[in-house]
């Protein structure tokens, strides 16, 4: 395992790390999250990413529960969470990312995950309702309270991220180090484009999340959606559009011929492609099962087989099709 520091500051993470985001309260309970978690930090993972909303709260007490479990020592790991959907539809609590709301939501957290502190936190949308200067102040000061070591965005446009750092510069708070966006074959623009200044203005980070774009280029999808995936979950209808697009499933069996070149499956490709982005610190990935994480941890060895030659015949397959 490789594992570089994310972005400018001095924190090594590993290069594939696990999330939580869909499976944990809604496919996986506190055993099955143990032994992955396990299975992950064998193969050398170290940083666990969770967030304030997934499964409305249920996925962080599930993940703390099997941190007390397994005992490491707490040096040895990275754990995250976002804050801003909120998990009461009410002023203050849904939505926003002003103060009242986030200094209260870490506290909340850090009592589900069962933890002194987080290693990182993000903002998990920007908020167009709350100044950002407020937003920066409460960031800042969540971290010299101890209850987070570093902060960051996800989803934040260019202009937003470079606005809430020279706020921080101007009142010699604490900045945010990375931002964590969908980063995919088929989802592209914002990490390979709109950031590209970012990284050595500011030193951003990526803690990506979304490489296989939520399965479909696992290929799984292209004879429609199999049982117990997650785009059969309720309320996962959205998705379920996504991944059973034509057009793009054709592009993912295209892909798997360079796979099977390569003797990997389309899936450690898409990982390996993301790998291969010196920009991206740590790539975020799911699984449901044991099985999966030891699939996704030999994404590392396709990466060093993709030469520059592989890279360009694999995005001339995808062409223009990306966001």
């Amino acid at each position: 395992m490789n594992y570089p520091r994310l972005g400018r500051s001095g924190l090594q993470v590993s290069e594939l790390s696990i999330g939580s985001w869909v499976t944990y309260g809604n496919q996986v309970d506190r055993r099955a999250a143990r032994e992955s978690l396990a299975a992950a930090r064998d193969a050398g993972v170290n940083f666990f990413d969770n967030a304030e909303v997934y499964a409305g709260g249920r996925s962080e007490e599930i993940m703390g529960e099997a941190l007390k479990e397994l005992n490491w020592p707490r040096v040895s790991y990275i754990v995250s969470t976002k804050f801003f959907w909120g998990l009461n539809e009410a002023p203050n609590q849904y939505h926003t990312l002003n103060r009242k709301y986030l200094l209260n939501a870490i506290d909340g957290s850090l009592k589900r995950l069962q933890l002194d502190y987080v290693d990182l936190v993000f903002c998990h949308r920007p908020d167009p309702n709350t100044p950002i200067e407020e937003t920066v102040w409460a960031m800042s000061d969540m971290i010299a309270r101890g209850k987070a070591l570093y902060w960051g965005t996800s989803e934040w446009s260019a202009d937003e991220i470079r606005a809430a750092c020279e706020i921080a510069e101007r009142h010699h708070l604490h900045k945010p180090v990375m931002e964590q966006p969908q980063y995919n074959l088929f989802h592209r623009k914002r990490v390979e484009d709109e950031y590209r200044r970012l990284y050595e203005d500011i030193g951003l980070g990526l803690t990506t999340w979304s490489p296989l774009a939520s399965g479909l280029l696992t290929g799984k999808y292209r004879n429609g959606v199999p049982s117990g995936s997650r785009a059969e979950l309720q309320g996962y209808d959205w998705l379920r559009k996504e991944v059973t697009d034509a057009g793009r499933n054709n592009i993912v069996g295209q892909l798997g011929e360079v796979a099977d070149e390569l003797g990997c499956t389309v899936g450690q490709l898409a990982l390996a492609w993301v790998l291969t982005n010196p920009n991206v610190s740590t790539v975020i990935t799911g699984a449901s099962r044991v099985e999966q994480i030891a699939e996704n941890m030999k994404a590392q060895d396709v990466a060093e087989q993709i030469t520059p030659e592989i890279k360009f015949n694999i995005e001339a397959i995808v062409g223009d099709a990306y966001d």
